[in-house]
């Protein structure tokens, strides 16, 4: 492909590359090419691509891919344990002394904990979490201090809780933490940084198209082996089309009405990414796949 010739052509081997992007749009690819080239190492920074249960439903890298090049921090985390942005940084920064690593994901948090430091808020205790659990996104949101409700994504529902969550644990607004953060780990100038982010209409598609490939590489197969202990609070049921898809396996639903739910679902998702990635990275490095 033209466009991953010519980011190779920028990168050199010296710094950790950084790739992030909306799902579907070609990074997975243009993280391989790079790592292949400077003996680099894969490295996850999608927050659902580290669960063990749905391989194939959040497009992680294939088993083939992961014994061609060294990857690292996909799938070695069980669906039912939880991981957030400080488990995933505590284990992504031992990967920056490794030979080029190039870390890659959709997940802007993630990337932000690690060029720009993230808060060391205190863990929060289960029964928080629990009563998290039986309350709405906009039930949650009538609770948050004003500071922290105008800087949070509000129409994600896992950052309405996390910041819900710690109101209620320490007292403190989420916004408050975040105002005591620590130097980051990988400042961005020590990195090269990259956005990958096609048209609209050409990632639709893409979108579109994706789900028939996880069809022929076995999806349903996965909804089915996950079905049996499947319950909607499990960390990893945050998996965009898991809920849809283990109803189908179970004959609640039709695959058509499954697919249409994980392809919709998706393209929001998309949308909520490439909104994020333009008001945070503007100072990455912008790729059109699409040429």
């Amino acid at each position: 492909m033209s466009w991953i010739n010519e980011i190779i052509g920028e990168v050199t081997g010296d710094r950790p590359v950084l790739i992030a992007g909306p799902t579907a749009g070609g990074k997975s690819a243009l993280a391989m090419e790079i790592a292949d080239r400077y003996g680099g190492t894969v490295v996850n920074a999608d927050a659902l691509q580290v669960y063990a249960d749905w391989r194939v439903l959040t497009a992680r890298p294939s088993e083939e891919d992961e014994e061609a090049l060294p990857h690292a921090l996909y799938g070695h985390v069980p669906g039912d344990a939880p991981y957030s942005v400080g488990h995933w940084l505590r284990d992504a920064v031992p990967m920056l002394d490794l030979p080029c690593p190039v870390i890659v994901g959709g997940t802007g948090l993630n990337f932000a904990a690690l060029t720009e430091g993230l808060a060391e808020i205190p863990a929060v205790p289960e029964a928080v979490r629990t009563e998290a659990n039986t309350m709405t996104a906009e039930a949650m949101l009538t609770e948050l201090d004003a500071e922290t409700a105008a800087r949070i994504d509000r129409a994600n529902p896992v950052r309405v809780q996390r910041a819900w969550e710690v109101l209620r644990a320490t007292g403190r607004g989420l916004a408050s933490w975040q105002d005591e953060t620590p130097p980051p780990a990988l400042p961005l100038a020590s990195a090269q940084a990259f956005v990958v982010n096609g048209p609209k209409d050409w990632l639709n598609d893409r979108i579109a198209r994706r789900f028939d490939l996880m069809l022929d590489a076995g999806v349903l197969d996965e909804a089915r082996a996950n079905a049996q202990g499947w319950h909607a609070d499990l960390p990893s049921a945050k998996a965009i089309g898991a809920a849809e898809l283990v109803a189908h396996v179970r004959g609640e639903t039709s695959l058509e009405t499954a697919g249409e739910a994980v392809i919709v679902q998706t393209r929001q998702y998309a949308k909520r990414q490439r909104s994020w990635f333009r008001g945070r990275m503007k100072h990455w490095r912008w790729v059109d796949p699409a040429g």
